[in-house]
């Protein structure tokens, strides 16, 4: 037998914090060792911190890194355990994204990164430059400082792998997991069994199940151990890194670690027989046949020994069964951490959130709970880092800490429902009845007064008033009236965010929470500087479909129970008078579904269709629903207001990432916001389009047969009953307006 004892890490780090993140390594490293590893595998980029971005030009960042990497060699860190660390490094004009692998006090050899992540919210080719010479390692000079430090000129980089004694040991980086030529294929057939893959991957709604196919299939039919670590928490951005550091043996999972938490340090670690990697490598013929005509890949001796012989105190890892979590789990948990690590290193002590008693907003506000319930359960499991910035940010005296979470939210969560003579009773009590569920400091303030204000000022500068439509107002009145209590409520929310600690005599000051879904924010239903303009939203890339099945479970599984009835009420902006004969509800306003708008956002942005190539899709998906002129109306209304509203976009309020069409202006979804709203030629190639089917339709008996364009991976139909006379015509909501 050939036992080795590996370890993988999930680690909370900070983008620049150089302190917080070598005291994350080195605690990580500590207890790799106590529990007998002799292998400890950490993340990408973990000395700096994954987020640095154009941090990542300065050459100070690297310096920095250095001087780190310095410290941890010089000290007992590495003694008796292969550590791999990454870091940004300078090989002559080029920078690199390295694997920094070291032993006993030395660098064993640099590992550069030769596929880089580069679409969605990656930039890495921005920063950094792809190894392209696999076929060699290079010698690297190490910088003075280091070679003085560790009394060692040079090292090997490049791509290849160490040669131990025992076993055969190499990296491969996040990114090239998934590219379509791995390198641990190429690996596994010059003998390594131990793959080491740092990662900076970030959550996302129902990835997780990707990210695991990915490391189970790298070793299920080549065999070998493939050991995974992630960030883990928010380290500067909109991005939250989900965990899950896991060990895979053979295509079996043997470790893992949390997807959701608020631990800064987690390290999983598995017992493995070696000898059962050669065992399945020599009975799969074709694995033999392959093997004899690879191509050499270099390798770095290392005259060590990682593994011991047969010991019957020593029990081996058993395969687990994976644990995922529920979309629903998956909103409460990873935006609730993100908040937690947004608000303790913010400098703020608190959130404010304009509470409606919709279906948004008291999402959010369920979101805030969960999290103060998360602080206090890890409290109670002996957390004193998080008990520590808990106690700073409530403000707790006299040796006192957080016991309950609905006493937490009372002194750090202010809600506040802001009612207008058009609110309705209803809103007004879900809002104050979930509010009392969480344990939020709640207020209520009616804006009339300040509407009334702002009205007579202009009546004063014009001489003219304007009115509702229901009461004879034009379009654009009704427009302007609406947006001005938006946009009262925003000036308003800042103001009690920045005041209220001090009104109760608290330090500091409270974040601003917006509460615009990635629906809303693609059909542009949101005004621009009112509530959706907030410090950071934790459901801005979340759809709404999502959002009350949430809601449905947080009812029940957080203990706030007013959300059935929450989800189960019409969606309202309840910006215009309500009359014994007409409510607004948002998707009348909107002229189309929610629904509707997630196959729409899904199209445009993960199947990368155009208007006649949606068109063309969803003739497939809704033909047998919908005539082609039907479906032609809905897409081209879509696109128009989708490209009348895309301005909004570029102010939206920085928002967690979870949905794979978010619509992050500056960072996901790179999109003008000034675009030819009549779309002149795409439309016309539409009406074509229709033209040409409804003429093949005279020859086939009225029947609509398709046969255009691929179908593409989307969900949702149609609701019935919304394609009358008139859907389409209907006037614009307010939200939908350029300013």
């Amino acid at each position: 037998m050939r036992l080795i004892n590996v370890a993988a890490c999930n680690l909370n780090q900070w983008a620049m914090d150089f302190d917080c993140n070598l005291k994350n390594i080195k605690e990580s490293i500590t207890r790799a060792k106590n529990a007998g590893a002799t292998v400890r595998l950490g993340l990408e980029l973990e000395i700096t911190g994954y987020g640095c971005e154009d941090h990542f030009l300065e050459l100070d960042t690297i310096t920095h890194a250095w001087e780190c990497l310095k410290e941890i060699l010089v000290g007992e860190w590495t003694d008796g355990i292969l550590c791999s660390f990454g870091m940004p490094i300078m090989n002559g004009s080029e920078r690199y994204n390295c694997q920094v692998l070291c032993l006993d006090r030395k660098i064993i050899m640099i590992r550069p990164k030769m596929w880089l992540a580069n679409d969605g919210n990656y930039r890495e080719l921005r920063w950094f430059t792809t190894w392209k010479h696999k076929e060699q390692l290079v010698e690297f000079k190490l910088p003075a400082e280091i070679s003085e430090a560790i009394s060692q000129d040079s090292v090997p980089f490049g791509y290849g792998y160490m040669q131990f004694i025992d076993t055969a040991i190499a990296a491969e980086v996040c990114e090239e997991l998934h590219s379509p030529m791995p390198p641990h294929t190429e690996l596994a057939l010059n003998g390594v069994e131990v793959f080491l893959n740092a990662s900076g991957s970030h959550h996302q709604l129902r990835k997780l199940d990707v990210r695991l196919r990915a490391i189970i299939g790298a070793t299920q039919t080549k065999g070998g151990v493939y050991i995974y670590s992630n960030h883990q928490g928010c380290d500067g951005g909109r991005l939250y890194y989900d965990g899950c550091a896991c060990i895979v043996v053979n295509g079996d999972v043997v470790a893992q670690g949390s997807q959701f938490s608020l631990k800064d340090v987690e390290v999983v670690v598995a017992q493995i027989d070696l000898d059962t990697v050669a065992s399945l490598r020599g009975s799969i013929s074709s694995f033999q046949e392959q093997a004899g005509s690879k191509r050499v890949v270099s390798s770095v001796p290392v005259p060590y020994k990682l593994c011991q012989s047969f010991k019957l105190q020593m029990s081996l890892s058993s395969p687990l069964k994976i644990k995922y979590h529920s979309p629903e789990e998956e909103i409460a948990f990873g935006p609730g951490c993100w908040l937690w690590d947004y608000l303790r290193r913010s400098g703020a002590t608190g959130f404010l959130l304009p509470l409606s008693g919709g279906a948004d907003s008291s999402s959010v506000a369920a979101i805030v709970g969960c999290m103060c319930q998360l602080v206090v359960k890890e409290i109670e499991n002996g957390n004193s880092q998080v008990k520590a910035d808990a106690i700073r940010i409530g403000n707790y005296t006299d040796g006192q800490f957080p016991t309950d979470s609905k006493e937490f939210a009372k002194r750090i969560f202010y809600t506040v429902y802001m009612g207008s003579e058009n609110n309705s009773k209803t809103t007004k009590t879900r809002a104050k009845v979930l509010a009392d569920e969480i344990g939020s400091w709640h207020l209520h303030v009616s804006i009339d007064g300040l509407v009334s204000a702002l009205l007579t000022l202009f009546q004063t500068l014009t001489g003219k008033r304007p009115r509702f439509k229901i009461d004879g107002g034009s379009d654009i009145e009704n427009l302007g009236l609406q947006n001005i209590q938006a946009r009262i409520r925003m000036v308003l929310a800042f103001m009690l965010a920045s005041l209220m600690p001090w009104v109760h005599s608290k330090p500091g000051f409270h974040l601003v929470l917006s509460t615009s879904n990635v629906d809303e924010g693609l059909r542009g239903h949101l005004t621009k500087y009112d509530c959706s303009s907030a410090d950071i939203n934790p459901i801005g890339s979340i759809n709404k479909q999502d959002l009350r099945t949430f809601m449905r479970w947080a009812a029940v599984n957080l203990g706030y129970s007013s959300l059935a009835d929450v989800e189960a009420a019409p969606p309202t902006a309840e910006l215009e008078p309500i009359r014994s004969n007409y409510i607004q509800i948002d998707e009348v306003d909107m002229g189309m579904t929610y629904e509707e708008l997630s196959v729409y956002g899904r199209l445009r942005k993960i199947s990368r269709c155009g208007p006649v190539s949606m068109f063309q899709n969803l003739c497939h998906k809704w033909g047998g629903r919908l005539s082609p002129s039907q479906v032609a109306e809905k897409v081209k209304f879509f696109f128009k207001y989708y490209s009348i509203n895309r301005h909004k976009m570029t102010v939206l309020t920085p928002s967690y990432h979870a949905e794979s069409y978010s619509l992050e202006d500056n960072r996901f979804d790179l999109r003008q916001f000034l675009y030819n709203t009549k779309w002149p030629y795409q439309f016309r190639k539409i009406d074509e389009m229709v033209k040409e089917i409804d003429g093949k339709k005279d020859h086939q008996d009225g029947t609509f047969v398709g046969g255009m364009g691929v179908i593409a991976a989307a969900s949702g139909d149609p609701r019935p009953g919304k394609i009358e006379k008139g859907f389409f015509t209907s006037a614009p909501h307010p939200h939908t307006g350029l300013r």
